[in-house]
């Protein structure tokens, strides 16, 4: 597996954050604590939040993720890129939230109902990897991240992600992550 379908992955499981935090919060069942001290209490405990604690997992997952992803992006950038014409793709992030993650709040996470759901998370991060679709983030988006499809000299149909508003002009410090798609600071 190459470093960049790596970071694919990992960029797809941090668009996940929310849903995993959603779904722990609504698998979670308290149990009594004095209950829950005990040998039995805890494994009670335990097998009652089972979903909830893998969702909860995964949720530490991306952040380690995103921390890694954070740290490639304070690294060396190429050429700087000046930006000949940009469009704003910020709705991309509410597409993801709307079409995925909402979706899947309302299944069952039981039996073949969750069976079939982390199947078709499967399946969804695949083609996020293979299409390259993986920047449709509303992750990003919570944490302050734009994307704008943008012509430069010389190249067009870049995605970029900035923190910062981007404007026709802007001269840009990048880092590639995929293919057409890089981080990029003024």
């Amino acid at each position: 597996m190459t470093t960049a379908t790596l970071r694919k992955i990992e960029m797809y499981i941090v668009s996940l954050w929310l849903l995993f935090l959603l779904i722990a919060v609504k698998e979670f069942h308290l149990v009594s604590w004095e209950f829950s001290l005990t040998k039995d209490g805890f494994n009670t405990f335990i097998s009652a939040n089972v979903i909830a604690i893998i969702s909860l997992l995964f949720l530490l997952l991306g952040l380690i993720f995103y921390a890694r992803f954070r740290y490639t992006l304070k690294g060396s950038s190429e050429l700087p890129k000046k930006i000949v014409k940009i469009e704003d793709q910020n709705f991309e992030h509410l597409t993801f939230l709307t079409t995925y993650i909402i979706p899947f709040l309302r299944v069952k996470l039981e039996g073949r109902d969750l069976l079939v759901t982390f199947l078709l998370l499967i399946v969804i991060g695949m083609i996020f990897v293979k299409t390259n679709l993986f920047y449709k983030n509303p992750t990003l988006a919570l944490l302050g991240y734009r994307l704008y499809k943008v012509d430069s000299e010389g190249t067009t149909n870049l995605i970029f992600i900035s923190r910062e508003p981007l404007n026709i002009g802007d001269t840009v410090l990048n880092i590639h992550l995929s293919d057409n798609i890089y981080f990029v600071k003024k």
